[in-house]
């Protein structure tokens, strides 16, 4: 006999019974035990097959306490919650999880996340899209709402974050606020840990530190003079993006960088004294990050920025000093200050000054700081 579906056996059984078959010759006919005959007259539709009983798992121990940080999250920062990834490394560092993979924390969490997040009438949370460009061509600047226990007080700043939009590598600063101080000394701070400048466009916010007026819905800007004369002097080429959520997709890279920093790095809370202690932790955070491999890409951080990082234009102008009577030293020596690249003039140069000095010293005189 073919092989059929539940539904048409038993309207098969039914209609056979209609003709005057008893149940024991429909359960003989059609291979089956009389109480599936039975079930078959008395519903056309067959019955649900009951759920089999929960099977012990390891992870039962530890899904009161994946419950309760998946509800904690519902009241911390909207962007410092728990991902699935800083759960696992908690439940093995903090609660001694043994012999429980990846795979099965994550399942738990995609089931119970939603629910909790629908007990509580939360909404859906947006995504972001990776972007690709030229290696040391581009990058991308943008504040974020951090919360920081400083002190015992638990106070929000700011957190400016440029990330080169090829291999993905990011610099952070903490600040006490989002100020035009903050903005353009993350910019020399960032400047001077890469090494160099991006030859193409940075994107940015229509944020107030570099922006005095948006004209219209073009791309056209009146911006700050301060902001002018910082990005004339380094030589930044600015891309301003749409007002509101169109431009957030426009620089994306840099949305996601923060949210995955303030995730991976910023939780829980971090508990400190001072915004410098932090911003040492951050600098350890930004070089560890180097071994990161962001999404199916198959070099890490740090492998993509070693390529990106001679095209940047501090590097590709900065010189080592030449060793006392070589050859190069008497080159360098006699060359007049007029034969020094325009690069060199305008940032005040020496064969035997670094980019980021040269960054200080200009940030220093441009400031008064």
């Amino acid at each position: 006999m073919a092989a059929m579906s539940k539904v048409d056996l038993f309207a098969a059984i039914r209609r056979d019974s209609r003709a005057g078959m008893s149940v024991r010759a429909l359960a003989r006919q059609y291979r089956v035990s009389r109480r599936t005959v039975r079930s078959a007259l008395q519903s056309a539709w067959p019955q649900p097959r009951k759920p089999l009983p929960p099977r012990p798992s390891k992870l039962d121990e530890f899904k009161p306490i994946i419950d309760g940080i998946l509800r904690a999250d519902l009241d911390a920062p909207r962007k410092q919650r728990h991902t699935v990834k800083r759960i696992y490394d908690r439940l093995i560092a903090e609660h001694g999880m043994l012999d429980v993979s990846y795979a099965v924390v994550r399942a738990y969490v995609a089931d119970r996340k939603p629910k909790i997040r629908a007990e509580a009438g939360r909404g859906p949370v947006d995504v972001f899209f990776p972007q690709t460009h030229r290696p040391g061509a581009e990058a991308e600047v943008d504040f974020g709402e951090v919360a920081v226990n400083l002190r015992g007080e638990l106070v929000t700043c700011m957190l400016v974050a440029l990330r080169l939009s090829f291999s993905g590598k990011a610099v952070h600063r903490i600040f006490i606020s989002g100020g035009q101080e903050a903005f353009l000394e993350g910019h020399v701070h960032a400047f001077t840990t890469l090494g160099g400048v991006p030859t193409g466009k940075i994107r940015y916010d229509n944020l107030r530190a570099a922006v005095a007026q948006v004209l219209g819905f073009a791309r056209q800007r009146v911006e700050t003079a301060r902001w002018t004369a910082f990005r004339s002097h380094f030589g930044i080429d600015a891309f301003y993006c749409q007002p509101g959520l169109q431009g957030a997709h426009e620089k994306g890279g840099v949305e996601g960088q923060i949210g995955w920093f303030r995730r991976n790095h910023l939780v829980p809370v971090p508990e400190v004294d001072s915004l410098d202690q932090l911003n040492v932790m951050v600098d350890a955070w930004d070089t560890a990050d180097d071994a990161r491999r962001i999404s199916t890409r198959a070099h890490t951080v740090g492998e993509l920025f070693a390529i990106e990082r001679p095209l940047l234009v501090g590097c590709r102008r900065s010189r080592s000093r030449p060793a006392p009577g070589s050859a190069r030293a008497s080159t360098a020596t006699a060359r007049s200050p007029s034969a020094r690249t325009g690069t060199q003039r305008r940032c005040g140069w020496s064969a035997d000054r670094s980019a980021s000095t040269c960054m200080l010293r200009t940030w220093s005189s441009m400031t008064g700081v």
